[in-house]
């Protein structure tokens, strides 16, 4: 069976960790400063802040963001098309999910049913570039530009990048365009560091807030045993520590070498099943750079697709569904019609930096095959 996920990890992760767990300090300390850096030089944003998780990111991320709109009944503008993580923080923070409807070309929020619903409620929205392809996030500005002349305000946008390490939009890195980006490092993801996540912030007082909050709102100085600084804001323990940041940087230049592959991968996918009957592939914009966490398809009669897909060997799936059926959030039932044209069509092949040349072209060749 081809899979469809595999965990990226450098001949040198192993030592780098042992290195780390042999030094006697464990915690969050020179590697994971050291690990920050790098990340700031290749995402293009000197204010980035490390965290255990990428889940964590998120909820600390809709911990700063709503701290701008204090009280009320608050509500975040989400997709319901993503990882459960996604739309579980926005619930941990005592916050209202608003579902923003799907483009089904791209697979990301449709923006013009964002813009319709910006309210004053509204405390962040929160934008997911599924599969690693950005939103466009030039028009994004723009349905915020015309949201605070409407409202006197400007909500927070979150960029859910867990997908989207390495993609670019208009040149410039996923993390670098003015809004709280979240990364996981979790274990199939293009970097992965075992697990974490990081933070890329759009001003030095979101930095500020973000590495205090990471760690219980206390001030990580020398001295802070024999003089305990005062905690003006409470916070939670997200940090991460120093083995899983080794591990993240002995993984950087690996993830580069797998996100070309993968895009190579993509491109031969993209020339290779155009025009296939019953089969559409998404959008490709010339102003962004796709990253191919998965290579998503439309397909009619989906079933019988991953039939025939399993029957070659070929492991596919939806990887994730739609998050506005589960019961703990039918109060936030919404009309979504481009996500219900959508979603019961959506299925993942492999794209991954393992599939060989021979793998992608029987992928290939078995779905024009027809099913």
């Amino acid at each position: 069976m081809i899979p469809l996920f595999k965990v990226a990890m450098s001949a040198e992760a192993p030592a780098a960790a042992a290195e780390v767990l042999g030094s006697g300090s464990i915690g969050q300390g020179a590697k994971v400063e050291a690990f920050e850096r790098a990340l700031a030089e290749r995402i293009g944003n000197p204010r980035v802040a490390t965290v255990n998780s990428g889940t964590s990111g998120l909820h600390l991320a809709l911990r700063l963001a709503s701290g701008h709109r204090p009280g009320g009944d608050g509500e975040v503008l989400t997709t319901p098309l993503t990882m459960e993580a996604t739309n579980w923080a926005i619930l941990a923070n005592g916050l209202r999910i608003k579902w923003v409807d799907i483009d089904p070309a791209t697979l990301n929020v449709d923006l013009d049913d964002l813009a319709r619903k910006i309210t004053p409620r509204t405390r962040a929205i929160v934008v997911v570039h599924f599969a690693g392809y950005p939103v466009d996030l030039a028009r994004l500005d723009a349905v915020l530009d015309r949201a605070e002349a409407l409202h006197g305000f400007r909500p927070q946008v979150i960029e859910d990048c867990a997908h989207a390490w390495g993609a670019t939009f208009r040149g410039a890195p996923i993390g670098s365009h003015g809004n709280v980006s979240v990364f996981s490092f979790q274990a199939i993801k293009h970097l992965t560091a075992g697990d974490g996540g990081a933070l890329a912030l759009p001003t030095d007082e979101l930095y500020r807030r973000a590495t205090l909050l990471r760690w219980f709102g206390i001030e990580r100085t020398a001295d802070r045993l024999r003089n305990p600084p005062d905690v003006a804001e409470w916070g939670y323990k997200f940090h991460m520590n120093d083995i899983n940041a080794a591990i993240g940087l002995a993984n950087l230049d690996t993830a580069q070498r797998a996100l070309e592959r993968q895009r190579a991968n993509a491109a031969y996918y993209d020339a290779e099943l155009a025009g296939v009957p019953g089969l559409e592939l998404t959008e490709r914009a010339g102003d962004r750079e796709h990253s191919f966490w998965v290579y998503p398809l439309k397909v009619d009669d989906r079933a019988g697709f991953m039939k025939r897909m399993d029957e070659a060997g070929i492991m596919v799936s939806n990887v994730h569904e739609r998050n506005d059926l589960h019961s703990c959030v039918r109060e936030y039932a919404a009309d979504l019609p481009g996500l219900d044209r959508v979603a019961p069509r959506v299925v993942c092949v492999p794209v991954g930096w393992w599939v060989t040349d021979e793998q992608r072209a029987h992928i290939a060749a078995t779905v024009r095959q027809g099913w």
